[in-house]
């Protein structure tokens, strides 16, 4: 029996879904040997026909294809207000508070809440855009990218992986990270699980992982 897969984005503000890859997307991404293709995967698809988005930098600019920034998103579902405040600019756009990018066939990528930043050494790392590297490798079931206490740099990058099996190579993983993004964005430490906290809606923990790792540090 086959089983179809649906991915989708949104938020309460948003009336639910603003982003969604579709089946066909899922099986044209597992059919594929293009890695962009494949890189689907870890998408949201694309926004609805009755969404406009932006990635937005610091400044409030727009930005381009694999620009990272905030999702701002605008539409007639998305709420004015919430929780009796206003939840929209003027011009009707409402930023997420999720940083994410956008690839150059438009597939939108979230990395995770804008709190869920890392800051080393002043630079500002997502652990979404980690996260995704390391989820490419086949030793890697799930895994989980913080920021834990750092003397030198205030923070480090932290991985936590849930291995496929017992072959799990902290050394190797390194090195993908570093040959695919930069050495800053490499994880410094790195933890082995058997699974990772989630709450009942399916979103990960961090929060929980970072209070317990820090108490270590």
């Amino acid at each position: 029996r086959h089983v179809d897969f649906v991915n989708a984005y949104g938020l309460t503000e948003t009336s639910s879904t603003i982003a969604l890859l579709g089946a066909e997307d899922h099986r044209i991404a597992f059919a594929s040997d293009d890695p962009d293709v494949r890189r689907r995967l870890g998408s949201v698809g694309k926004p609805l026909p009755s969404i406009e988005l932006e990635i937005r930098n610091d400044a409030g600019k727009a930005l381009g294809p694999n620009e990272q920034g905030e999702i701002f998103v605008r539409g007639d579902q998305v709420s004015g207000e919430y929780l009796h405040k206003r939840a929209v600019s003027d011009d009707g756009w409402f930023a997420t508070n999720d940083g994410g990018w956008v690839d150059k066939d438009g597939y939108l990528y979230v990395d995770g809440r804008l709190d869920d930043v890392i800051v080393r050494g002043g630079e500002n790392i997502s652990p979404g855009e980690i996260e995704h590297v390391l989820r490419e490798d086949d030793s890697v079931a799930d895994c989980a990218v913080l920021g834990l206490p750092c003397p030198t740099w205030g923070e480090k990058v932290a991985a936590v992986i849930v291995g496929k099996g017992d072959n799990v190579d902290c050394d190797a993983l390194a090195a993908m990270v570093r040959a695919r993004l930069r050495s800053t964005k490499t994880p410094e430490a790195w933890f082995i699980r058997t699974e990772l906290p989630y709450n009942e809606t399916g979103k990960l923990l961090r929060r929980v992982l970072k209070a317990e790792l820090s108490a270590d540090c």
